[in-house]
């Protein structure tokens, strides 16, 4: 046993410290990136903010928003050939830059990536989603990703440290999603003991990604876009949203009623609710590591990206980030008083 003193941090934990700027408005802000990945030729132009691959966010008609903004989802594993080929057919041109086919790493998940890749070539990225990155298992399946898929930018993770962010970029990932346990409906801290604070998350895996020419993404622990902002500012590629997303008509999730007012269902993919729906239930060998909560219904998302967009803008005016692209660069992060935070957090 041992243990590492020093202070890991969350989104909650700084603020940024604002600097002198020349930008007279936010409208002068490129929120834009532009990337190349490191296992293809492929290089994508776009706003590096995602929606997660839950049932409840990562849907097709919130991917046709957000394309629109170019933006990106990750469409969750769930959806069966056949809807991903109707989807397609009634797509609009270019969404494929947009989009990313989810898996497991089930015995049967890379033949189903196949079939739906097969029928439409021009897909162009994957996302390897489980809980715990950690596993043999887990970087075997990248490898083999990689093999049968050579020319396809492949997202994968979950991963908190350097280290693994780096074993998973050589086995042939392009991106690799660092987070557990900061996601609103995750409950993998409590359960399980183990998770990292998601801002220190982020600077230590950025730095091993960046150094061998990866990609990572924030995924989880934002609530704000403040938040989102925090994300990459702390050096992240790309933010995934979960929570921030949920509640919408381009939402999943079960649309209730109670005293005149609306919500929408939202839950972990690792919550009881969702192995119910998708696994027949919680296996006996393990507990839920997610719960469900009811979102207040806010009907369409695109004021919700607008806010989430303009919030990020106005960071960068505030540090003097003329592009996304600066703002790492521009930052400088403040630690908030345990007293402070209090009062900034309620």
């Amino acid at each position: 046993m041992r243990i590492e003193n020093e202070v890991k941090l969350g989104f909650k934990d700084v603020m940024f410290r604002p600097k002198r700027s020349t930008l007279s408005s936010r409208a002068q802000v490129d929120v834009e990136r532009t990337f190349k990945f490191l296992h293809t030729e492929i290089e994508w132009t776009g706003v590096p903010v995602m929606a997660a691959n839950m049932d409840t966010v990562g849907t097709f008609e919130m991917a046709k928003v957000l394309a629109g903004k170019k933006m990106f989802t990750a469409i969750h594993k769930h959806y069966s050939v056949e809807e991903w080929k109707h989807f397609l057919d009634g797509a609009p041109d270019g969404i494929e830059n947009f989009i990313a086919v989810s898996t497991g790493t089930g015995s049967q998940d890379l033949v189903t990536v196949e079939e739906i890749i097969n029928n439409h070539p021009r897909l162009k990225f994957i996302c390897i989603d489980v809980a715990n990155g950690y596993s043999e298992h887990f970087v075997a399946f990248v490898k083999e990703a990689r093999k049968k898929f050579p020319d396809k930018v492949i997202m994968a993770g979950n991963v908190v440290t350097g280290e693994m962010v780096e074993e998973l970029l050589l086995a042939g990932a392009d991106i690799v999603k660092v987070g557990i346990g900061p996601g609103s409906v995750c409950t993998t801290r409590v359960k399980t003991g183990v998770g990292y604070p998601q801002l220190s998350a982020i600077i230590e895996c950025a730095d091993a990604a960046h150094g061998i020419g990866g990609q990572i993404i924030s995924d989880g622990g934002c609530s704000t876009p403040g938040d989102v902002a925090k994300a990459f500012g702390a050096g992240a590629d790309f933010v995934m949203l979960g929570g921030m997303l949920a509640g919408h008509d381009e939402s999943g999730g079960e649309l209730v009623e109670r005293d005149g007012e609306k919500f929408r269902q939202f839950y972990g993919m690792s919550s009881s609710t969702a192995m119910e729906k998708h696994a027949g239930g919680v296996a006996e060998y393990r507990a839920s590591e997610g719960k469900t909560v009811e979102v207040a219904y806010r009907g369409p998302v695109e004021q919700t990206v607008q806010d989430i967009l303009g919030g990020l803008r106005s960071t960068c005016t505030y540090v003097g980030a003329a592009r996304l692209k600066e703002l790492t660069k521009r930052t400088t992060f403040i630690r908030v008083a345990e007293q402070e935070n209090r009062v900034y957090n309620d």
